[in-house]
């Protein structure tokens, strides 16, 4: 089995409305903006973020940052206008992150992490404000990060290669290329001979969170080498499980798919197809994605025990099915316009601030174009094909790498 069938509900057969979605941010945008507070930022709603023991929730993972860089995108995408005061909301954050850091007690904290550390505040603070110190102190946190031995997107050196390259992009200075390659050298360095890089002392993770499929897609945003797309393609082909024309991934290499710690069979964007389709859709084989995504799309929605974000319920694998159509169709939506069925279940989804704040989970650092923090490539290392994709954006102006 490669999956667990009754922690999902299965899709429904409904045509993609553009109407009702755009109704729905709007409802969502509206739910956010009158639940926040400057002092508490936004209430923690879901219980997997109850780690904080009442803290406000400030990191990009999953808090304040990571809620404003989700407004901000709205708003310069023309999908939804916030009421609220961006900047004052992401300086706030990063404020109480500094005094506060939510993550700290985690054995791996770093104020450099990406996600779990003051980076995610400070990028989102500065895109709002440009402010030149938010600026000078990020690239210190960079530069402190590049030895960080926990090599994962969300912890390590290849999260803070991801900022330096966003940073280059947003101000074109050259420090923070230099910064990206003192990053990239230090990662590569510390790949090891199976292809894979450490996490943990018994842990080298596959996918794009933690592992290979992340580290090269942060590595191939500084420099398109297609030796290692091709090492990593192997690496991931290798240890992938396969069924019936299906395809999922452990979270790292072992003999069997579930987890030995609880005997769970994880499909999420941390761990599982989705996560290993975002990140490595573009040169991973083309039937081994066709596979992963075949899976994600039989298995439909997450229960609420995974819930709505990115990073472990349906939001995630909703992103790895637009990588897939990314690979697998020429253009968006052509011919399938309003014929697909819709990607939510048959039950009733959660309040619209329970599912905004869920899904702000390492979301929005997938979301800003033109960004290269953006957690999915858009480069292309594999030729595409014309077949069509049951897994088309259903518009034409809804391109897969948003």
């Amino acid at each position: 089995m490669l999956y667990e069938p009754d922690q999902f509900d299965r899709l429904i057969d409904e045509p993609w409305v553009r109407a009702h979605v755009e109704g729905a941010i709007a409802t969502i945008v509206a739910d956010v903006d009158a639940a926040f507070g400057l002092d508490r930022l936004w209430p923690v709603v879901n219980e997997w973020d109850e780690y904080r023991d009442g803290q406000p929730a400030k990191v990009l993972y999953t808090g304040a940052a990571g809620v404003s860089w989700a407004l901000e995108t709205l708003r310069r995408g023309g999908h939804a206008e916030t009421s609220l005061d961006l900047a004052a909301a992401a300086l706030r954050a990063l404020e109480l992150e500094r005094a506060e850091p939510d993550a700290a007690e985690d054995e791996h904290y770093r104020p450099g992490s990406l996600l779990h550390g003051e980076t995610g505040p400070l990028l989102v603070a500065f895109l709002l404000s440009s402010d030149a110190q938010l600026a000078d102190d990020l690239h210190e946190l960079v530069h402190g990060n590049v030895a960080n031995p926990t090599d994962d997107i969300s912890w390590g050196a290849p999260g803070t290669l991801l900022a330096a390259l966003a940073m280059h992009e947003w101000t074109g200075e050259a420090r923070w290329m230099e910064a990206a390659r003192e990053s990239a050298v230090g990662l590569r360095a510390r790949r090891g001979d199976d292809g894979l890089w450490r996490q943990d002392d018994d842990y080298r993770g596959l996918g794009t969170l933690h592992g290979a499929a992340g580290n090269t897609l942060a590595l191939l945003r500084f420099d398109r080498d297609e030796a290692l797309a091709r090492d990593t393609a192997a690496v991931l082909a290798r240890h992938a499980f396969r069924e019936d024309g299906l395809a999922n991934w452990p979270g790292t290499p072992r003999a069997q798919l579930a987890r030995p710690r609880d005997g769970r069979i994880c499909l999420q964007w941390c761990t599982g197809a989705p996560g290993v389709l975002t990140g490595a859709w573009d040169y991973l084989d083309e039937d081994l994605v066709l596979a992963g995504a075949e899976l994600i799309w039989q298995a439909g929605a997450h229960k609420d025990e995974k819930g709505h974000g990115l990073c472990h319920g349906t939001s995630g694998n909703g992103f790895a099915l637009l990588k897939a159509f990314a690979r697998t169709a020429t253009s968006a939506g052509s011919g399938a316009r309003g014929s697909s069925p819709s990607t939510r279940s048959a039950r009733p989804s959660g309040s619209a601030l329970q599912t905004a704040t869920a899904a702000t989970r390492s979301g929005p650092a997938m979301s800003v174009p033109p960004c290269s923090l953006r957690l999915a490539s858009t480069s292309t290392y594999a030729s595409r094909s014309s077949r069509s994709s049951k897994w088309a954006a259903q518009d034409s102006n809804l391109q897969p790498w948003d």
